[in-house]
């Protein structure tokens, strides 16, 4: 029996992001770098990929990209308040600088937005992560 099999699939009935790739010099590094972060894991490696699995089931697929620059790319996290202030001890621990706003002018600051708490930082390729513990409001 196959895995398919064991498991019913449960019908899609609204669209969700399931994966994306992240480019990397070094796909390994960069995986663990951003699961140590966020306090997460590092999945087995799937043909070139090496994931890290989010809670809502969408993966971040890590994918070495080394024949041309690497274009900085935004990935924000929505993550637990009482888990935010862990991630900063995380970053502030390997010497990663973090920011109170996206454009890195206010360095070891967080910021409050829509009530929560946030800040961005940089991967080792360059990539603006931005945690935050409130999503943004939409008009």
């Amino acid at each position: 029996m196959t895995h398919a099999q064991q498991q019913p699939q449960l019908p899609i009935t609204t669209v969700q992001l399931n994966h994306t790739a992240i480019y990397a010099k070094e796909r390994h590094a960069a995986a663990e770098f951003f699961a140590t972060i966020l306090g997460l894991k590092v999945g087995a490696p799937f043909g070139p990929f090496v994931p890290v699995e989010l809670g809502n089931g969408v993966t971040l697929d890590y994918y070495e990209k080394n024949d041309e620059p690497i274009q900085s790319q935004h990935y924000a996290f929505l993550v637990p308040d009482e888990q935010f202030d862990g991630m900063i001890a995380r970053l502030e621990a390997l010497g990663v600088t973090y920011y109170a706003d996206p454009h890195h002018t206010r360095p070891g600051g967080t910021n409050d937005l829509f009530g929560g708490r946030g800040a961005y930082f940089e991967d080792p390729n360059g990539h603006n992560m931005e945690i935050m513990t409130r999503p943004y409001v939409r008009p």
